[in-house]
């Protein structure tokens, strides 16, 4: 599908001339070195942030669970078109956008996510969700709405960004939330073609807002999901003998293939196998012939993620075999830790410096991430933005009653936008992507 900006494509014609609706106002020119650049791009965000604030409401209103992201890929889109950004629609939902020179020596990407969470939103703001049972408990809404103010502060100054040889792709992702996530699916469709970095931000309610935690190396575990259903013969509590007692069987699954697996592995490898669903039966007489358990396996460690499969399967047939009850385990493959490379840490590190905010230290956290699958294929970094107000309390992620600082809005966009600007600059000064000096 070709690259449409203003009045083409799908959703041009129907916005044709409200152009200038969001739009950052334009720098010009004028051979400005980088810490003008820097300056003059923070200006431009600033100019838009009041509507960022408002978009970022509407979308946090109107929840979309993953693949279902049709209205909020409508909502950007129409956004980046009335900017005379150039929009490329994803197959299914999300969107590709690009801003720069047209035939860069050098393109960053910078990814956001679109989805929402199937639980019910428990804050009572003004504009929470009007989707029962879903809204946006992981802080997506923030996420695409700061990748938009970044692209609309990048078209503001494209005319330095063209002259310095640098093209800036926004990839606004479906389906981050489920197993397997939309990232591939985005990769296939070309999010990555001509990529030479990449770059993303995701909410941490733990950090004061004006602060960014970065990490060198793993921030991410990798991340499966794991379900096991057994079948057995089932029949009346008062004679378990005459059964396979699947509920018991099942007990003893939930409670000892986590222990077996965590004495079978090397604790280094940071293993954490973690239940959210038990299902079996439906009366307190009757011993079921069927149940089954679901979650999620973690670990710190790729290595050890890649060959724990047939150790889970040895595992649980273990464990259930004393009780003659039938097991089958599924296993479907997340994604991998998200590396942050030193030197995109290192962007990350003059980016946030750059737009008065506050670099801190991180730890990797068990949390699974499918920006990884970018890092796979190119080098960058993923930040965790603080979204808590200084003093105030602090919120879980995934969580009903998540509520976000939206002074984050606008410093999550100064990053991302700006974090790009930094890394054509240390491109430059290494003599990749061209010898054009900021």
């Amino acid at each position: 599908m070709p690259w449409a900006g203003g009045s083409t494509g799908r959703h041009g014609a129907a916005h044709r001339g409200r152009a200038g609706r969001l739009r950052a106002a334009r720098v010009q020119c004028v051979l400005m070195n980088d810490d003008a650049l820097l300056a003059a791009l923070g200006e431009c965000i600033s100019s838009v942030s009041p509507q960022l604030l408002d978009i970022r409401r509407d979308l946090h209103a109107n929840p979309e669970l993953s693949r279902e992201e049709s209205r909020t890929t409508e909502v950007i889109a129409r956004h980046l078109d009335d900017a005379d950004i150039g929009v490329r629609l994803l197959p299914g939902t999300g969107l590709l956008a690009e801003v720069g020179a047209s035939d860069p020596a050098y393109r960053v990407a910078l990814r956001a996510d679109m989805d929402a969470l199937p639980v019910r939103e428990r804050t009572g703001l003004d504009f929470a969700s009007r989707t029962p049972g879903v809204c946006h408990a992981c802080g997506h809404d923030l996420h695409v709405t700061a990748l938009l103010g970044a692209m609309l502060g990048l078209k503001g100054v494209e005319a330095a960004l063209a002259e310095r040889g640098l093209a800036v792709r926004g990839i606004f992702q479906a389906a981050e939330e489920v197993i397997p996530g939309g990232a591939h699916e985005a990769i296939s469709a070309g999010a990555l073609d001509g990529v030479d970095s990449a770059f993303a931000l995701h909410c941490d309610p733990s950090i004061d807002v004006g602060q960014v935690g970065l990490r060198e190396g793993a921030l991410t575990a990798a991340c499966d999901s794991v379900s096991i259903s057994l079948h057995g013969r089932g029949g009346h509590t008062s004679r378990p003998q005459l059964t396979e007692d699947l509920t018991y069987a099942l007990a003893k699954v939930v409670t000892d293939v986590p222990a077996v697996l965590s004495r079978r592995l090397d604790p280094r490898a940071g293993a954490a196998l973690v239940w959210g669903t038990v299902s079996a039966g439906r009366a307190s007489n009757v011993i079921p012939s069927t149940g089954e358990c679901s979650g999620t396996l973690r670990m710190l460690d790729a290595e050890a993620w890649l060959t724990v499969g047939p150790l889970l399967e040895e595992i649980v047939h273990g464990v259930v075999q004393p009780y003659g009850v039938q097991a089958k385990v599924e296993r479907v493959r997340g994604v991998p830790p998200v590396v942050n490379t030193v030197d995109a840490i290192d962007a990350f590190r003059r980016a946030a410096l750059a737009g008065g905010m506050q670099p801190v230290t991180t730890a990797q956290s068990l949390g699974g991430e499918d920006f990884s699958w970018y890092l796979a294929q190119t080098t960058g970094a993923m930040a965790r933005l603080g979204t808590r107000s200084p003093g105030g309390p602090t919120f879980d992620l995934h969580q009903g009653d998540l509520v976000v600082d939206e002074d984050a809005i606008a410093l999550g966009a100064k990053l991302l936008a700006s974090v790009a600007v930094v890394r054509r600059l240390d491109a430059s000064r290494s003599g990749a992507g061209g010898e054009e000096s900021l």
